[in-house]
């Protein structure tokens, strides 16, 4: 079975664009069309990053379940934590984009990786579905580093995004020791949990603060 790395990429933008879309509604005025875009194409370039530097140190074995929420993390912080965003309410915005940006890389690598391995259909689904709560799961760390740039509690943030990250490293790192790829549907559910808390519980913050200083 082969699938074309140009056509697997397609699986991580599509859905993440979606979401981007979605996540946007009810803000308007609060960003920038264009840095939002700029944000995204900026995640996709990290994600390469980042995957290319993990895949190189899959070595270190048990390690990488701390190592790789840090390295994704600290790429992510690096972009968001510039002068210009630091202090505004659109740094959680383009948090959104960038961590949507970031995790779409990942649907295309892991669809490589595991077509490389198996020629098992099921197999390779089960890893997209996995892949998925990848693209949810950077989107909602990318909004909880954003509000933390916006809040000035950088590093409360910041560790609050590396414990919620490292049971999904934990989970990959025990499903690609012991081959049990179709419970990844659970990083899915993950996702699901870690994107609605950083999106209804924090993002939302930004616009609750503008309408208390309207009162």
């Amino acid at each position: 079975m082969s699938i074309l790395p140009q056509a697997s990429l397609f699986l991580g933008i599509i859905p993440a664009l979606f979401l981007l879309f979605l996540g946007l509604k009810g803000f308007d005025g609060y960003y920038k069309d264009k840095i939002v875009f700029l944000s995204f194409i900026i995640g996709i370039i990290l994600g390469v990053i980042s995957a290319a530097m993990e895949i190189l140190s899959l070595s270190l074995g048990i390690l990488i379940i701390v190592l790789f929420p840090i390295l994704e993390q600290i790429l992510k912080l690096i972009i968001l934590n510039i002068s210009r965003l630091q202090k505004q309410k659109s740094t959680v915005i383009y948090g959104l984009s960038l961590g949507l940006g970031f995790g779409s890389v990942f649907t295309p690598i892991s669809i490589i990786l595991a077509n490389f391995e198996t020629d098992s259909i099921i197999i390779i689904a089960s890893v997209i579905i996995g892949s998925f709560g990848i693209i949810l799961l950077q989107a909602g760390t990318g909004i909880i580093l954003g509000y933390g740039v916006f809040t000035g509690k950088i590093l409360k943030y910041f560790l609050l995004t590396i414990i919620i990250h490292i049971p999904f490293t934990a989970w990959f790192f025990l499903t690609g020791l012991y081959q049990i790829e179709q419970t990844q549907i659970l990083l899915i559910f993950y996702g699901l949990v870690v994107y609605w808390y950083s999106s209804n519980k924090i993002m939302k913050n930004i616009l609750d603060r503008t309408k208390e200083k309207l009162k």
